[in-house]
Parts: structure tokens; C-alpha cells; sequence
């Protein structure tokens, strides 16, 4: 079955963007940044140093995540406790890159990620879908938006934040992420960019809807060769 892998920065769309299509389309929908926002509530709740990669790594497995995939109602438990809000949190959104830098936090969340695709139907986000998750994905797209749309779209998510502030913060998390050793953010080769800047929701998940829908085509034809009816 389908899956779209949807990459891109902080403040692009990818959360909207990926749950209206995923709703347009009848697919499950996995957010693999909650799932790195969750583990780094748990390393800080447990007051694991979040600047120490290797007493982060020695903890890596220990935390139990549960993801629920409904894009209507996503939700995300460690141990059995919602963190749906909490992992939302300045100090959980200011650690974060720290802590999904670490290969042994990266390789135990990839395999899970892996394991919820499964046979897919899913529209999958986060910054390394379409390279490392899910390379053979069907459709694989690139959001992006200038660094000033990134900044209000984000600021409007975060309590107290001023838009300067969030712009500087996301700067600090693209520069982080890009140039972490494991599994960076990139964009996959085969990967379709659409900029979101000055689209609204409604269109941009129109035009990717359009493309999932051509790619869905291709690949029944590949399946089903001349006997699809």
C-alpha cells in the first residue's frame, strides 16, 4: 500500500500538511518527531544530561513508546503516561536535536517507525523519511517555506514566543539537524519540493494529493502489469 514520506524543516507544514492528506486520502498518519520529543521528555524527566551523547545512548532503550497513528486523534504515551502536551514544551523543544543526534536514540526509533509503517497506507513526517525510514516510499516530498514564514507559523505553537526569538531557535535546530553524523536532514534525491510559503493549507495538501494519486496509479501499474482492470 502507499506511503508518503514527508520531510522538511521545523515550521514548513509538515504536521498539517501531512494530517490533512493522510484524512484526504484514508491513510494512518505517523509523526516521527513526537516520537524524539517523546524520548527526550523521558531523558530529561529522568534527568539523564541531555549535552552527555553517552549516557543518553546507555539509556536509549529503556523508555516504552506507544504512537497511535489516527490522523484525527494522534496521540503519543511513554510508559503508559500521555505526553501529547508535555513533549510540546520549551525545554522539550530546546533538547531535541541533542538528544535525536544520538545513533542508539536514532536506530531504536527508526525500527520502530519501520515496524508502525509496516505494509503501509501511511503518510509518514519528520526530517529523514524519504533518505533513511522509508527510502523506497512511493512519494516522497520535500516541504519547505522561507525562514520568516517558518518563524510565525512556530511562534504562534510556542506560549510567550516572539517571532525573532522562534526564527533564531529554528536556525539553531536546521543548522543542528543538518549536520548531525547520524541520519541528517535532507532531502532524498527523488523527492518533489513544495514550497509552502505563500500556499495556503487547503492547496498545498491539494497538489500533494494530486501527486500521491498519479504515483498510487504508477505503482498499481507496476503491481498488476496489463491484467489491471
Amino acid at each position: 500500500m502507499l506511503v508518503i514520506a514527508m520531510d522538511g524543516p521545523s515550521g514548513s507544514g509538515k504536521s498539517s500538511v501531512s494530517k490533512g492528506v493522510a484524512r484526504a486520502l484514508g491513510l494512518r498518519y505517523l509523526d516521527t518527531g513526537a516520537m524524539y520529543r517523546a524520548v527526550t521528555w523521558w531523558m530529561l524527566r529522568q534527568g539523564v544530561p541531555t549535552d552527555d551523547p553517552a549516557a543518553m545512548a546507555a539509556r536509549a532503550g529503556e523508555p516504552v513508546l506507544s504512537v497511535g497513528t489516527d490522523p484525527d486523534a494522534p496521540s503519543i504515551s511513554v510508559d503508559g503516561t500521555d505526553v501529547a502536551r508535555p513533549i510540546r514544551t520549551k525545554e522539550v523543544t530546546g533538547a531535541v536535536s541533542a538528544v535525536a543526534a544520538v545513533p542508539e536514540v536514532r536506530r531504536r526509533l527508526v525500527a520502530l517507525q519501520q515496524e508502525i509503517i509496516g505494509t503501509g497506507g501511511i503518510v509518514v513526517e519528520g526530517r529523514d523519511i524519504g533518505t533513511v525510514v522509508a527510502p523506497d516510499a512511493a512519494v516522497k516530498i520535500y516541504l519547505t517555506a522561507s525562514a520568516e514564514a517558518r518563524a510565525q507559523r512556530r511562534s504562534k505553537e510556542l506560549t510567550g514566543a516572539s517571532v525573532a526569538a522562534t526564527q533564531a531557535d529554528l536556525a539553531r535546530r536546521d543548522h543542528h539537524d543538518s549536520t548531525r553524523k547520524a541520519d541528517p536532514l535532507a532531502r532524498a534525491a527523488d523527492a518533489v519540493e513544495v514550497d509552502t510559503t505563500s500556499l495556503t493549507l487547503p492547496e498545498v495538501i491539494t497538489e500533494i494529493v494530486r501527486i500521491a494519486n498519479g504515483a498510487d496509479d504508477a505503482v498499481r501499474e507496476t503491481v498488476y502489469g496489463e491484467e489491471r482492470p
